[in-house]
């Protein structure tokens, strides 16, 4: 049986996020909480509904993940100055470290999922899977200087 790319895209993204989550249990941290503090680092100041869009999630979902990170000192909620009834998100100190020491548990994992390919290979293989998300998301490619490595 040929699988499709979408099917094993999908099941990849889904064994990422099982191995990154045994790996990461020990942090509390979540593949999607990962992922959130890692847009909120690109996007520091943005506001929760612009956020929710940018991780596929619905704002009350965000709500309540920010409100656990908030609370875990990650992640603090500031007054928009120009809408009383928005808040700005930023990243903590605490967050920055954070990410930063988990950035050695995503860099292994990701040499995990791609050994015994050569570092051609996986150029290849980032700058053709970096073309079929832009595709499906209808947005430019991010040119490699401006990208946060991210393993999930």
């Amino acid at each position: 049986m040929s699988e499709t790319i979408g099917f094993l895209l999908n099941d990849t993204a889904r064994l990422f996020r099982r191995a990154f989550n045994a790996r990461t249990r020990d942090s509390g941290i979540t593949a999607l909480q990962w992922r959130l503090l890692v847009y909120l680092r690109r996007h520091q100041g943005i506001r929760q509904g612009p956020l929710a869009d940018l991780i596929e999630v619905e704002p009350i979902t965000l709500s309540r993940m920010v409100d656990r990170l908030a609370e875990a000192g990650l992640v603090e909620r500031r007054a928009d100055p120009t809408d009383r009834r928005a808040w700005l998100l930023y990243l903590t100190p605490r967050a920055d470290a954070l990410l930063d020491g988990m950035r050695r548990t995503t860099d292994a994992l990701a040499e995990e999922a791609t050994e015994g390919l050569s570092d051609a290979e996986r150029a290849q293989l980032i700058a053709l899977v970096g073309r079929v998300r832009c595709n499906l998301s209808r947005r430019d490619a991010i040119p490699e200087s401006e990208r946060e490595k991210e393993a999930i």
